[in-house]
């Protein structure tokens, strides 16, 4: 009888794993659906979905924490950067019009990072009766660090850098250009998706 009872203890426990593994594995195409969906209309789905999809767990299928976390990727994204080019700008080799050009872009950053920081602080607040204020706030502040990134690129644009520096500069802000781009995207979507 105790065999018995152990039997049908590991076939109800089993049917419960296979269930609960079936349910969560569900859960995670749903997740990771839902990014792929609310990423097809930004500008760069592919780095969107690809810059997301690794928090699809936490987002789940909260467009408000979608867009959170869009905003806080591309925070993490603009500090990296702007660190990279403070140490780029202290190397040896570079002209004195490309070090100009470099400090005049880690300022530009640093102000595309305050404005991403004002953002995530803001939609952390974020309630129905201060939905359109708020929204409005950050609709701006992520349209002028978009602004900032690109002022930083037509920096390196106007001084006709060329070669390694030209390259990698530009590799990284427009990285940081392009995620930024997709956080506007998704945070007007949210903002028209309010009743």
């Amino acid at each position: 009888m105790e065999a018995f009872s152990t039997k049908i203890f590991l076939i109800v426990f089993a049917f419960s794993f296979i269930t609960y593994s079936i349910q969560a594995n569900e859960s995670q195409q749903s997740n990771t659906l839902f990014i792929r969906n609310s990423c097809s209309s930004t500008t760069y789905p592919k780095l969107c979905y690809t810059s997301l999809v690794k928090h699809a767990d936490s987002i789940q299928t909260n467009r408000v924490l979608l867009t959170s976390t869009a905003l806080n990727v591309t925070l993490a994204s603009a500090k990296s950067t702007s660190t990279f080019m403070s140490t780029l700008a202290k190397s040896h080799g570079l002209n004195p019009k490309e070090v100009a050009a470099m400090k005049d872009c880690i300022e530009v950053l640093s102000g595309s990072v305050d404005e991403l920081r004002r953002s995530i602080d803001e939609i952390s607040r974020l309630r129905t009766s201060n939905f359109e204020l708020t929204m409005s706030d950050i609709q701006t502040w992520v349209s002028a660090a978009l602004t900032d990134e690109n002022t930083c690129t037509d920096g390196f644009q106007e001084i006709n850098v060329t070669g390694n520096i030209k390259t990698i500069v530009r590799g990284k802000i427009v990285q940081v250009a392009q995620l930024t781009s997709n956080a506007l995207a998704l945070i007007n979507k949210l903002a028209t998706s309010h009743p």
